[in-house]
């Protein structure tokens, strides 16, 4: 399992809504928003991980 840097939530590589990579490394989200909000700024979310909302 994974965390979404967006919202902290665990998720499964094989199931991902989404991934992207980034210096190097990849990330997998929950949903295609969390995918959207990294990728317009993701050292936001790398600098305080699932700090991107609350609930889903």
């Amino acid at each position: 399992m994974e965390i979404d840097p967006v919202c902290g939530m665990q998720v499964d590589p094989k199931t991902a809504a989404g991934k992207s990579e980034y210096q190097g490394k990849t990330y997998y989200f929950c949903s295609p928003g969390c995918k959207k909000s990294f990728d317009k700024e993701p050292e936001k979310y790398l600098a305080k991980p699932g700090s991107g909302h609350r609930m889903h």
